[in-house]
């Protein structure tokens, strides 16, 4: 997968903003975490995944790979059912081409 692939035509504003934010990390790799998780799953979280998603959201990229990847522990507080669901969209980062060409592999 390399971007999106839902609409946000019929999700409320709040959601919105965050499919948007979800596919505009600065990292593609988070891009490629983040984005699909909330293709996915967005539309159906409780108010309060919401909250810890858009908390969790606010870490930076770089921390948050580390953290996805297994290079870094996860600290305490984001040890959650909703962290891990979201890791779980974890592609095979050694895969995928480091300048984005598919030739490269």
């Amino acid at each position: 997968m390399t971007g999106i692939t839902r609409t946000s035509a019929d999700l409320d504003p709040r959601r919105r903003r965050i499919l948007f934010r979800a596919w505009h990390r600065g990292i593609r790799e988070m891009d490629l975490v983040f984005g699909q998780f909330a293709d996915n799953e967005l539309e159906a979280l409780a108010d309060t995944d919401l909250d810890e998603l858009e908390t969790i959201m606010a870490e930076e990229d770089n921390d948050l790979v580390k953290w996805i990847i297994g290079e870094r522990p996860v600290p305490q507080h984001y040890r959650t059912p909703l962290f891990e669901r979201i890791a779980s969209y974890r592609p095979d980062f050694d895969k995928l081409p480091a300048n984005g060409n598919k030739n490269d592999r």
